[in-house]
């Protein structure tokens, strides 16, 4: 299990000389559309942890829905965000080549952090819009995530917020001509206030007072 520490630090590592995040092919998103809520967005990522488990089975450990459409009523872009756990994400060949036979492709390699992998559907698969993080059972990340949403949910106030910060930011990198990246980038302040309220309602920055730095996708 990820420290106390870990859970509220946001880890930002460089990339390695001469590394990419990117496989070949890949790159980051240029639609940083916000839209409405979907209320079949639940159905999607239901449909989704399907497919997941029956390629993985008891291999994947935990498949949770996170990220904006995980939160009633938040506006978001419309792509599923899914964590999943496994008991090693740096094995690839444990799960890269079931869920490519699934449908799914991946997109992106970080072993410098926290060992993430980022899987898409291919777009023959008949799958809905969503990003597969894989995730080891030792990654504070997947404790954030769940934290986040859970927060969200439990308070409407911090809803508002984040809805602001995503349609400002989201019609900020449209009308620049950006990626998803700095889409990210834009709304990174409000989402870190919203952490750091989240982390002393919790207890969890305590001891941990001046914990920080970026957040993480």
């Amino acid at each position: 299990m990820p420290s106390r520490h870990d859970i509220v630090t946001f880890h930002d590592p460089p990339v390695p000389p001469g590394a990419s995040p990117w496989v070949a092919g890949a790159g980051p998103s240029p639609d940083v559309r916000v839209v409405d809520p979907d209320p079949t967005w639940p159905d999607q990522f239901a449909h989704l942890a399907a497919v997941v488990r029956r390629a993985l089975g008891w291999r994947a450990l935990v498949i949770e829905h996170v990220g904006s459409t995980a939160v009633p009523g938040l506006p978001a872009k419309p792509v599923i965000d899914v964590d999943l756990v496994v008991a090693d994400a740096g094995d690839e060949s444990s799960y890269v080549g079931v869920l490519e036979e699934a449908g799914f492709e991946l997109r992106v390699r970080e072993p410098w952090w926290h060992e993430h992998r980022l899987l898409r559907p291919r777009p023959d698969a008949g799958l809905p819009a969503c990003h597969l993080h894989v995730f080891g059972p030792d990654s504070p990340e997947v404790v954030k995530h769940r934290l986040f949403r859970d927060w969200l949910r439990g308070n409407p106030d911090e809803c508002a917020r984040y809805a602001d910060a995503k349609r400002g930011a989201s019609a900020a990198a449209t009308a620049a001509g950006e990626h998803g990246m700095q889409y990210n980038s834009r709304k990174e302040r409000v989402v870190r206030e919203i952490y750091a309220r989240m982390f002393a309602a919790t207890g969890l920055t305590d001891e941990f007072p001046d914990a920080g730095g970026s957040v993480g996708p």
